[in-house]
């Protein structure tokens, strides 16, 4: 079941998407879920993967802010913090938001004014220790309103740059602030480069991107050819040329598209960061992992490290199970598809404030259904939603979409909140990964 906020929300407002009209809706009985054993991939998506990444339902009539904030590495910035967003925010991921806390909403005003950006707190649930992490957030879109005369902001922000937290406190407004170290980001140089004699580099022929396959074929032989030699050198050290391409990150890019194209057999490399750094977070905030593996990810200061455990964790987890009661299966690796140019997942905030990491699936099991589907503020126009819980322990595990329209496709897929899976490892009996015994290779 989806965390409560703070300890003190209401949990049906946290699954819901939209406010109900009738309550009658939620006393409908259970249903079982049966499409799912008849469903297969689709082979065909004519759905629009730009609707998702607009968060249409917060409104089109947004204040747009353009610009963007970049704190010295190192620096030691004082900035507020919002301590209710369960969300272990990634930079460059999107974070929408709508904030009813007067506290909240009188510091995103204060904010627009300013520099426009926050701190998000790495919380995680297992741990009742104190964040020690976060990411900083700029504001990009902005709308303030009124609903049921209770004042609402709705924000679009976007993740920057990770910090560490030296110290929180509590204004006397009710505001938190936090004193943060913004970390740095290594770039770390080539793995041969410790073993290439510097004095004949101006012979050397640099590669500054993959040339792309509308160029010429002997463009292509070229780079193949560049891509054999590039390790030519080890041949002078104790390490054969494999060992060397573990670090190298233009291979590490490619082997992650690989994995990548599984989701999205559609996915092109031009829609994917072509910077090892953004890369490297934008799989890591597609990637359906608890909070501990996620906050592992961000302490990572390295592109190549981060890489390295991300394919690790594609590697070894296989099959998605219920975090409360764990044995139940729900979905697995090879069910996961993309319907959003985010990637298979992505953040959205339900009416009531809650956020919900969402991961796009074609098949589940071992769901029940409840209520009727509704179209009222669905992440994804043109699909109606239905409520979905655990078989065996009734966690709220997501919603059902289904499509509107016969001509859409898919006609139907699962909507899976990270907050309520946690990914199996075969190599672990159970008792070690629900302890959390095992950690991607660093």
């Amino acid at each position: 079941m989806a965390e409560e906020e703070d300890g003190g929300g209401d949990e049906r407002e946290n699954r819901l998407l939209p406010v109900p009209d009738d309550e009658d809706d939620f006393a409908e009985m259970e249903v079982e879920d049966h499409d799912s054993e008849e469903t297969e991939k689709p082979s065909t998506i004519n759905f629009d993967p730009s609707l998702p990444t607009a968060h249409s339902y917060l409104g089109t009539e947004m204040e747009e802010f353009h610009g963007r904030t970049v704190h010295d590495e190192d620096s030691c910035p004082t900035f507020p913090v919002l301590p209710h967003i369960a969300v272990i925010l990634i930079p460059g991921q999107t974070l929408p938001l709508q904030l009813f806390r007067p506290q909240e909403v009188s510091m995103m005003r204060n904010l627009i004014q300013k520099d426009r950006t926050f701190g998000v707190l790495a919380c995680s649930d297992s741990s009742d220790r104190p964040p020690e992490f976060g990411t900083t957030a700029e504001i990009y879109e902005y709308r303030e309103e009124q609903e049921y005369g209770i004042e609402t902001v709705k924000v679009k922000a976007v993740g920057r740059q990770r910090f560490k937290v030296l110290e929180t406190r509590t204004q006397t407004d009710g505001i938190r602030v936090a004193k943060v170290q913004i970390l740095p980001e290594w770039v770390l140089p080539s793995s041969i480069s410790g073993v290439q004699l510097n004095s004949l580099n101006k012979l050397h022929m640099f590669v500054s991107h993959k040339p792309p396959a509308s160029r010429l074929k002997q463009n292509q032989r070229w780079w193949q050819k560049y891509q054999k030699r590039k390790f030519h050198c080890a041949n002078l050290t104790w390490w054969p040329p494999w060992v060397y391409s573990l670090y190298d990150a233009e291979i590490l890019m490619e082997r992650m598209k690989v994995q990548l194209r599984e989701w999205d057999e559609n996915l092109k490399d031009d829609s994917l960061p072509s910077n090892p750094v953004d890369f490297s977070y934008r799989v890591a905030a597609c990637l359906p992992i608890d909070d501990g593996l996620r906050i592992d990810l961000l302490k990572i200061g390295s592109a190549i490290q981060r890489l390295r455990c991300e394919l690790d964790l594609m590697d070894k987890c296989t099959s998605l199970c219920c975090k409360r009661c764990y044995h139940t299966e729900i979905t697995t690796k090879n069910d996961i598809f993309s319907l959003s140019l985010y990637g298979p997942m992505a953040a959205y905030v339900n009416p009531h404030g809650y956020v919900h990491e969402t991961l796009t699936v074609y098949k589940a099991n071992n769901l029940n259904l409840i209520g009727r589907p509704s179209t009222q503020h669905s992440w994804f126009p043109g699909f109606a939603w239905t409520i979905a819980q655990c078989r065996t322990c009734g966690s709220h595990m997501g919603w059902k979409f289904t499509a509107t329209k016969k001509d859409m496709l898919p006609q139907r897929f699962w909507g899976l909140t990270r907050s309520a899976l946690q990914p199996r490892i075969p190599e672990l009996d159970d008792e070690n990964q629900q302890a959390g015994c095992w950690r991607p290779c660093l």
